[in-house]
């Protein structure tokens, strides 16, 4: 059997950057930033008033106190986006509002709750600083300087960033295609009547959620039954940079995703995990295919553990970490495999979302888990107070 890391080395050996793709703020929440956002001039672009008050002279004013005020002429108003036209001279001052600029001349700005003002005087009691409220050019940022790097994920924060820049447009990962097949004669879909057998097919609307919250798009190649020729077909035909089926890909009697693919280039083995031993990898016509098995909480596990890194590594997201997490009761393992147990948060450590312990059929009892424990292949029990690697789900 295959180890986990390395099926997943592989998996991540398949894969490949989809290429970029200019789009509009208004469109690029949430995508992968291809490269840098840089400042074209300053930041402000211009001295601004912090405040509402008076922009003057600080010299005019130093000798300003509360028995000897000074009084200025008020000679015009700077309002943003209406600056004052002309200079701020001696014995003068323009009234002013905030992000407004402060005109030529002035060197500071007093609060207008600070001062005595008529509509054309204003009574000073005291000096301000050189420089008092005013947002200096290029405070936030100087021409040329960095204001969101490459390799984020797009925020309204970091979209914030960039129109302040000016930019209408940023250049960003493309959305890698991802292409998944759900088989099987025994599925029917959600709404659908149950015959003798036959369950409702709930992969397809995982994966189609899933890959969608990576950042992907998915492309659903529909429901195919027990045929190989029906699953080459549908595999055969994909527009994708990777495809994904799941079940079939066992060692029954009746394993369509093997029988159609094995063949034409998916090579199948079986990996050291539980849920998820029996798997697929190769290419189909040049396209990445990841085969997965059919059942439900399989199929989570092997997205978190294979899929998502693949899709991640293909817009340059990094991975997410496990952490160390306490067991809080004790639970079996499966020799020789490692173990990934879909687990709950509960008073600083977990616990299995489950009395049925990691089975693939579980799959109700997905909702209620936060995320899931991992356990080393070498380990037979899980004993309460024993550290697991924990993450919390991140589809």
């Amino acid at each position: 059997m295959r180890s986990a890391a390395e099926h997943l080395a592989q998996v991540l050996a398949l894969v490949r950057e989809p290429g970029f793709e200019a789009v509009p703020l208004a469109g690029a929440l949430g995508r992968m930033l291809a490269d840098h956002v840089v400042a074209a001039g300053a930041i402000p672009p211009f001295d601004n008033s912090a405040m509402d008050g008076y922009a003057v002279r600080a010299v005019d004013v130093a000798s300003a106190s509360e028995s000897a005020p000074v009084g200025l002429e008020v000679v015009g108003e700077s309002a943003a986006g209406h600056p004052y036209p002309g200079t701020v001279g001696p014995g003068t001052a323009v009234r002013i509002m905030t992000g407004a600029p402060v005109p030529a001349g002035a060197d500071a700005v007093i609060p207008q709750e600070r001062v005595a003002a008529t509509a054309t005087s204003v009574l000073v009691d005291a000096p301000p600083a050189l420089g008092a409220h005013i947002r200096r050019q290029g405070e936030d940022a100087e021409p040329g300087s960095l204001v969101v790097p490459a390799g984020v994920e797009l925020r309204p924060r970091h979209l914030a960033a960039a129109a302040s820049c000016g930019v209408a447009q940023v250049l960003v990962t493309r959305r890698p295609r991802v292409a998944f097949l759900v088989t099987g004669d025994e599925l029917v879909a959600p709404g659908g009547a149950l015959g003798p057998g036959q369950i409702f097919e709930s992969n397809a609307t995982y994966l189609a959620a899933a890959l969608a919250s990576l950042g992907a798009e998915p492309v659903d190649l529909g429901t195919v039954g027990d045929s190989g020729t029906d699953v080459l077909a549908a595999v055969s035909g994909a527009d994708a940079d990777l495809v994904i089926t799941t079940g079939g890909a066992s060692v029954g009697d009746h394993d369509p995703v093997k029988e159609g693919l094995a063949s034409a280039g998916v090579s199948f083995l079986t990996v050291a995990i539980q849920p998820g031993k029996p798997q697929g990898l190769g290419r189909i016509g040049g396209v990445p295919v990841v085969c997965l098995p059919g059942n439900p909480v399989a199929v989570a596990v092997c997205v978190e553990v294979f899929v998502a890194p693949a899709v991640r590594a293909m817009l340059g997201a990094s991975e997410p970490a496990w952490e160390p997490m306490r067991a809080l009761e004790a639970w079996r393992c499966p020799p020789g495999r490692e173990q990934v147990m879909p687990v709950v948060l509960d008073a600083g450590g977990v616990r299995p979302a489950t009395s049925g312990g990691s089975g693939s059929h579980l799959v109700a009892r997905l909702a209620v888990a936060d995320g899931l424990a991992r356990v080393r292949a070498d380990a037979d029990a899980v004993e309460a107070g024993d550290i697991v690697a924990f993450r919390r789900f991140t589809v």
